[in-house]
C-alpha cells in the first residue's frame, strides 16, 4: 500500500453458502461458494444497512478483500470512508460469483447458472441471517462493469428489493460494446477448431493471453444471453461462424438484456429506489459512455430520479468513484 491511514479497521468475515441453484450446473461450477464480509470496527453488523459488491468479467468479490498495490483494497477503503466520516457505517458483502467461462453478468442464465435468484434467495438472505444487517429498504447493490451491469439490471427488475444501486462504468448499448468483438472471436475459433476447442486450449494454458481472455468473455457473454444448453459450454453465437453474418433473432435474444432495451419497460421501477448512481469515464475504451448517456437522458425523460456524473479517465483502474458511490448509496439507505 501507498496509502496509509490511521483508521481503526473493520473486519472482513468469511461466509460459506451451500448453494441449491447452483447444483449440477452445466459448467460444473462449484456450488460451494464463499461470500466475505466487511464489517465496520466496533460493529457486529446488526441493524447496519448492507452493500452488496458485484465484480466485474474475470472478478471476484474476494479479489476486491484481497491485498492491492499502490493502493487501497475495499475493506481498507471502507475504514477510511467510514472512519473519517465520509460515509455511515455499513456491512458489505463481496460473493465468489466466478464462472467457468471467466465471470457473470448476474442474471438466470441456463447455461450460467441462475445467478439473478442465487443473491435474491441465496447470498443475500444467508449474509442478512448472520449478520442481523440489511433488510426491506435497507439493501444496495453496487458494481464496476459486468459488475455495473448487474447493479443496473437488478435495479430494473428488483426494485421491490433492492432499494438502492450503484452502476460504476456498465455495460449497455450491446451494439456499442460487444457486437464489435464477434470477428476477433471467429478469427480465434477458427484457429482453435470449434468453440469447446477454444475453450478447451484455454483452459490447458499455464498463461492464457489477454485477447483469448477476450474471446472468452464474448463466448460468456453468448452463454448469459443466448444460452444454449444442447451444446457442451451452453454457447452459441449470434453470428454465421464462417462469414459474420448477424443472425437477427439470436441477437434480438441479447437485445433484451441490453439496459437500453429493459429500461423501456421496467424504467418505472426505479422510482421506488430510494437512490440511483451511474457514472462512467469519459474515454472509456469500449465506449460505455455513450450508452450511459443515452441511459441517462432517457431516465430524465421518464422522470427518474438519479446521480449521473462522468469523470475524466477510461475503464481501468477507477476502483476510487467508490469514494463517490458507496457515501450516496448509504446516505440514500438511512435517510
Amino acid at each position: 500500500m501507498t496509502a496509509h491511514h490511521d483508521f481503526p479497521p473493520g473486519t472482513v468475515h468469511r461466509i460459506t453458502v451451500q448453494s441449491k441453484l447452483l447444483k449440477g450446473n452445466l459448467l460444473g461450477d462449484p456450488a460451494k461458494r464463499v461470500i466475505d464480509v466487511y464489517t465496520p470496527h466496533g460493529h457486529d453488523g446488526a441493524g447496519l444497512p448492507l452493500l452488496v459488491d458485484l465484480a466485474g468479467y474475470t472478478g471476484s468479490g474476494l479479489s476486491h478483500t484481497n491485498w492491492k498495490n499502490f493502493g487501497e483494497n475495499v475493506p481498507e477503503r471502507l475504514d477510511r470512508l467510514i472512519g473519517s466520516g465520509e460515509m455511515g457505517p455499513a456491512v458489505v458483502a463481496f460473493p465468489d460469483c466466478f464462472t467457468r467461462l471467466g465471470g457473470n453478468q448476474y442474471v438466470n442464465s441456463a447455461a450460467m447458472g441462475p445467478w439473478e435468484d442465487i443473491l435474491l434467495t441465496e447470498f443475500v438472505p444467508a449474509v442478512e441471517a448472520r449478520f442481523g444487517c440489511g433488510g426491506d429498504g435497507r439493501r444496495a447493490v453496487f458494481g464496476k462493469s459486468s459488475g455495473g451491469y448487474g447493479a443496473i439490471v437488478h435495479a430494473l427488475r428488483h426494485a421491490d428489493f433492492w432499494a438502492a444501486a450503484a452502476c460504476h462504468s456498465g455495460d449497455m448499448d450491446f451494439e456499442l460494446c460487444y457486437a464489435r468483438d464477434f470477428a476477433p472471436a471467429l478469427r480465434a475459433i477458427a484457429k482453435a477448431g470449434s468453440i469447446d476447442a477454444f475453450i478447451d486450449r484455454l483452459e490447458s494454458n499455464p498463461k492464457p493471453a489477454g485477447g483469448d481472455i477476450h474471446v472468452l468473455m464474448a463466448l460468456a457473454m453468448a452463454a448469459t444471453y443466448d444460452p444454449c444448453p444442447e451444446n457442451r459450454f451452453g454457447v452459441r453465437l449470434p453470428v454465421d461462424l464462417h462469414t459474420c453474418e448477424r443472425d437477427l433473432e439470436r441477437w434480438k435474444n441479447w437485445l433484451a438484456f441490453d439496459p437500453l432495451v429493459m429500461v423501456e419497460e421496467k424504467g418505472e421501477n426505479l422510482k421506488n429506489l430510494k437512490g440511483l448512481f451511474i457514472d462512467c469515464g469519459d474515454v472509456d475504451q469500449y465506449d460505455l459512455v455513450y450508452g450511459a448517456r443515452r441511459l441517462h437522458a432517457r431516465l430524465q425523460e421518464l422522470g427518474v430520479s438519479h446521480r449521473y456524473e462522468e469523470f475524466p479517465d477510461d475503464h481501468s483502474g477507477i476502483d476510487y468513484r467508490m469514494d463517490v458511490s458507496l457515501p450516496f448509496l448509504v446516505d440514500a439507505l438511512t435517510r
